[in-house]
């Protein structure tokens, strides 16, 4: 009882990170570069890599609190707490 419980919230969990990965990595698709450099953060590049690489990895591992989901979920929120309000204060899209 107690297990399915806990296999109910991680599942729970694993797909709600992976919607929050996604977003983050769509909104920096739709984000200028020149956006990233005038606001000193790292490039679009390097957050297209980051975001794009921990999703393929969220997607593919089965546990949400396994190492390298947790460093792309960390990742994430990074990009959605700090870069992104910069980003929109100056509402550049693509």
């Amino acid at each position: 009882m107690i297990g399915d419980f806990e296999a109910y919230v991680l599942y729970a969990l694993w797909w709600g990170l992976l919607a929050v990965k996604a977003f983050a990595l769509g909104d920096a698709i739709f984000r200028k570069d020149a956006a990233y450099v005038a606001n000193d953060k790292q490039n679009k590049a390097f957050w297209l890599l980051i975001l794009a690489v921990f999703l393929v990895l969220h997607a593919l591992l089965p546990s949400p609190i396994q190492i390298l989901n947790l460093i792309g979920t960390v990742a994430a929120f990074v990009y959605l707490a700090d870069v992104r309000p910069t980003l929109r204060s100056t509402q550049s899209y693509y």
